[in-house]
């Protein structure tokens, strides 16, 4: 390689997020949009946060995962937006190659845990639903910890090893993403190196850290809406079914953009699609999740009738 080969490749210092506006009126529209999302997510988590951590009647399995999921929605929101709205308040679409790069890792670490976190949820409601007597020796606190610490170690670990090869690939220009933040794939797609191993291992750990948990969530749902089905009452049904509908849209939601982006063949063309879809996992889920999760709850909302 020649001296100035070795300068071209390390020529690129910063990326440019080229996001969704393109122009004045359409930054300021896309920000005030995303500055209401941002603040009705933060708000609407840390009150689930704080309902759970106050309230002893909340103090079951059910709630704490929901206290660990609000958590996360919370990094997972403040990782992507903020950065996301002083581009569009100021136009400065920059950030730096180092920068990129912890966005990608956090956004990556989370993600994963999500999905363990989703699947661990489903699995309580799954014991709490079909085998209610078994449920309080099966989902004891130790149990609840271990599922948690387990769902947060496996998802930063799992990304540990795609920042790893994406941060020692080669960008020589251009720099322009294709996103409104640090992606893997767009990020792979500048990169002047060989990138068949890391684009491979991109797909290969998202399928271990979505699929897996995917079909676990959607079984237990499964077996919760069977055992609902053989609920004598009416009205109990009912009631039940708008519950577990509920969850299940938005958990099908989240693991059908993941997949989609993720796991899916990846072709140049899924640039732009790829896009919106993450949308749904990034700003969608961490906006209704407290809704759907926590705020329609009977308990919650005694809760906050307290407070």
């Amino acid at each position: 390689m020649t001296k100035q080969e070795l300068e071209n490749r390390t020529a690129v210092t910063e990326f440019i997020l080229l996001g969704f506006g393109n122009g004045p009126q359409v930054d300021s529209l896309l920000f005030l949009m995303f500055l209401s999302i941002y603040i009705v997510t933060i708000t609407g988590n840390i009150v689930i946060i704080v309902l759970v951590m106050t309230n002893r009647h909340l103090h079951t399995p059910m709630y704490f995962f929901l206290g660990n999921l609000s958590c996360l929605e919370i990094c997972y929101s403040s990782n992507v937006l903020p950065r996301m709205l002083l581009s569009y308040l100021g136009g400065d679409r920059s950030i730096s190659v180092n920068g990129c790069f912890t966005q990608y890792y956090f956004f990556g670490c989370l993600a994963a845990t999500e999905c363990y976190l989703l699947a661990a949820m489903s699995y309580d409601r799954y014991l709490a639903v079909c085998e209610p007597l078994r449920y309080l020796s099966q989902m004891d606190t130790k149990v609840c910890l271990q599922l948690g610490a387990a769902s947060w170690m496996s998802g930063f670990l799992s990304n540990s090893i795609l920042t790893f090869l994406i941060s020692n690939l080669d960008f020589c220009g251009p720099n322009k993403i294709e996103h409104f933040f640090c992606d893997s794939f767009p990020m792979i797609k500048l990169s002047c190196s060989d990138t068949r191993v890391a684009g491979l291992v991109t797909s290969l750990v998202a399928t271990v850290c979505s699929l897996p948990p995917f079909l676990l969530t959607f079984s237990s749902y499964l077996y919760i809406i069977v055992t609902v089905m053989r609920i004598p009452s009416v009205t109990g049904r009912e009631k039940a079914f708008s519950t577990c509908f509920s969850h299940l849209i938005v958990v099908i939601l989240f693991y059908w953009s993941i997949l989609t982006v993720y796991v899916l063949p990846h072709h140049d063309t899924q640039t732009s699609p790829n896009k919106v879809f993450s949308l749904f996992y990034t700003i969608l889920t961490p906006l209704v999740n407290p809704l759907i999760y926590s705020l329609r709850n009977k308990e919650v909302k005694e809760a906050l009738q307290k407070e």
